[in-house]
């Protein structure tokens, strides 16, 4: 995929004047920075202290520890999976090919490298992921607990790989400040988990490559901070990662200033991207774990410095954690909303272990939990290592004394019901910043579970770059489970990243308490001349979802979609559909009754164009089956109102 003249235009037209000189600055930057690569200045005498308390180790849960030495093992034979694709090459791992492609990206000057055209470089998420070294962090973290100096070798093989293999400035993996940021977190906790080594020192600050590689990621984060309409979770990475560098490896002359300036930056866009009532506000929950993550990692590590974080950043991580246990369903899975790309901030952590339950858990550890929240039983490594750094405080913020069912500024809201039905309804922004990167086309639709079965699914993400119909139609407005006229998406699209104009969506009625039924109603203008107003009931008696469409404004085309999970099996007859699914060895069913006025076919599978597809993780699909209504709306007939019933145990 490569940015057409019109996509810069396009682009620079979601820029502030502000922007637009901070982009200028940086351009005239990275021209100077071509030929003008200053070597590190000299260290003498670097300790490195900021290593885990006296017993955080033994603490680890043995069965945490046990799944965590599993994938150890598997990396040590060089097997791993990475979006989908497997890999067996990690024992010498080739850093600049993409394994699902065979390409190589070129060498060169960072910025010159056209990471975004495929055909050039390959897949680059597949290129970068492996370089954000959370693999490494895994087997450091085996070595912490086994001793086995086999895992420590390993690591040290690899990062001077890495470090030989990329000098700074040069190649594809000196391109994105999140990859940075992220990698500068990783160097920092294989250090600490290597402690017990012999060769520790060695790799780190008694190596001047490795020193070079530390001040020449900080120095190129000072330089070029994500701006404006992109200050996203990206900033956060990069704000995150020198914040934790600059105090764990605080062995440079500029060491003092970057931890001031990335402790400003992480204050101040932690708030920025966060709402009030604790939600991201990029509405993407994935990014909403990947910033929870940074954040408690950063705070971790100023603990461990003794460096005072600004007084706002832990009520912003506390009302963080408070919505995520707010949203979740009764199997701790949180809303699948917005772009998701499996992003991590500290992986230390084998397969198998939930992350929301880790952050819920390191919640409790740090701030503790409130009566309200659900139940964690699972274990993790991070938790452990994260409360051991972190000072456990519960700052002097109000909280919610019950749990709370619908988040004003975020526009969403959670209706619950008896036998586990959990349904979100979305009624909020768009998304986030001018350009709204990391959304979808998704305004009024629901998300409907039953014991944290996908019923009626958000269908996820799947891919960005490289494969533009698969990445519009994932965040498409026939892609979710709402109403799309004229065969137009509710928000126009600019490119992968961007949209040029956004729906706007308000929230009417939101009563998720009601007695015996829970009440939701929205609406939307992003259809030009016609309003979508939608009505949600979910009644707790009879099991049974309710919604109503109305289309308000002259006729036109309907297409209705209802997307179900990839573990439900459907038979359609007219307008009716019989559900059935096994959960736990038990089977389960449910009925679907459509709206009469429109035609209805189930779609499974199809790729031209992509329909009925369900990603469980970045660079995943699976066939599911979407069922599509098609029709026409007349404000001055009863086909403009359109209403599906979902009935559980029918």
């Amino acid at each position: 995929m490569t940015m057409s003249v019109d996509w810069y235009l396009r682009r620079l037209s979601r820029m502030g004047p502000r922007e637009v000189g901070g982009r200028v600055v940086d351009a005239v930057r990275r021209r100077r920075w071509r030929s003008a690569r200053p070597d590190c200045p000299s260290v003498t005498d670097a300790l490195f202290t900021a290593v885990l308390p006296a017993g955080t180790i033994a603490a680890i849960a043995p069965d945490a520890a046990k799944r965590l030495i599993a994938d150890a093992d598997r990396l040590m034979y060089g097997h791993a999976e990475y979006f989908g694709v497997v890999r067996d090459d990690l024992v010498h791992p080739d850093w600049w090919c993409d394994p699902k492609t065979g390409r190589r990206a070129p060498w060169g000057y960072a910025f010159d490298v056209p990471y975004r055209n495929e055909d050039a470089v390959g897949d680059i998420k597949q290129i970068w992921e492996l370089s954000r070294h959370q693999y490494l962090t895994v087997l450091a973290a085996a070595y912490a607990i086994t001793g086995n100096e086999r895992y420590a070798e390993r690591v040290a093989e690899h990062l001077r790989s890495w470090w030989a293999a990329n000098a700074p400035l040069r190649g594809v993996h000196w391109i994105s400040g999140i990859e940075l940021g992220i990698r500068l977190l990783s160097w920092v906790w294989i250090r600490r988990l290597l402690d017990g080594w012999q060769g520790a020192a060695g790799l780190f600050e008694g190596n001047p490559v490795a020193l070079n590689q530390i001040w020449h990621h900080q120095r190129w984060l000072a330089a070029f901070p994500s701006r404006g309409s992109s200050a996203n979770n990206h900033v956060i990475a990069e704000a995150a990662g020198q914040f934790a560098a600059a105090c764990a490896f605080a062995w440079f002359p500029s060491s003092a200033r970057w931890r001031a300036g990335a402790l400003r930056s992480l204050e101040r866009h932690l708030e920025g991207n966060t709402f009030d009532s604790g939600l991201n506000r990029e509405l993407a929950t994935e990014y909403h774990g990947l910033v929870l993550e940074l954040g408690l990692a950063a705070v971790a590590e100023a603990d461990a410095a003794g460096v005072p974080v600004p007084a706002s950043i832990r009520p912003v991580l506390l009302r963080m954690t408070d919505a995520l246990a707010a949203v979740v369903d009764n199997r701790l899975r949180p809303p699948r909303q917005g772009d998701a790309d499996d992003g991590h901030g500290l992986v230390v952590d084998g397969t198998g272990t939930d992350r929301w339950a880790s952050l819920l858990a390191t919640g409790d550890a740090v701030f503790g939990r409130l009566d309200w929240w659900p139940g964690v039983t699972g274990t993790d490594v991070r938790t452990t290592l994260l409360a051991a750094l972190i000072e456990p405080t519960e700052p002097a913020v109000p909280r919610p004394a019950s749990r709370p069912a619908h988040f004003a500024d975020a526009g969403l809201t959670i209706l619950r019901g008896p036998e586990e039905i959990w349904c979100r309804c979305d009624g909020g922004p768009h998304g986030f910043l001018s350009i709204a990167a990391h959304a979808h086309a998704d305004a009024l639709s629901v998300e409907v579970r039953h014991d944290g079965v996908d019923v009626l699914a958000d269908p996820g993400t799947y891919c960005y770059h490289g494969q533009p119909l698969w990445r519009q139609y994932f965040r498409s407005t026939l892609g979710h489970n709402t109403l799309q006229l004229d065969g137009a998406d509710q928000s126009v699209s600019g490119g992968p990243f961007l949209w040029t104009r956004q729906a706007r969506s308000r929230v009417l009625v939101a009563d998720a308490c009601g007695d015996g039924v829970a009440n939701w109603a929205a609406e939307h203008d992003g259809y030009q001349g016609s309003v979508h107003h939608r009505r949600v009931e979910l009644t707790a008696a009879k099991q049974e979802l309710r919604v109503v469409d109305e289309v308000r404004g002259p006729r036109r085309d309907v297409r209705l979609a209802f997307h179900l999970g990839p573990a439900i099996a459907a038979d359609l007859v007219g307008n009716r559909a019989a559900l059935t699914w096994i959960r736990d060895g038990e089977g389960r069913s449910a009925v679907l009754d459509l709206p009469g006025q429109l035609s209805w076919r189930a779609h499974r599978g199809e790729t031209d164009p992509p329909l009925g597809w369900y990603s469980a993780g970045f660079g995943r699909k699976e066939p599911a089956t979407t069922l599509v209504g098609t029709g026409c709306a007349d404000d001055a007939a009863s086909s403009g109102e359109f209403t599906t019933v979902l009935r559980f145990g029918g």
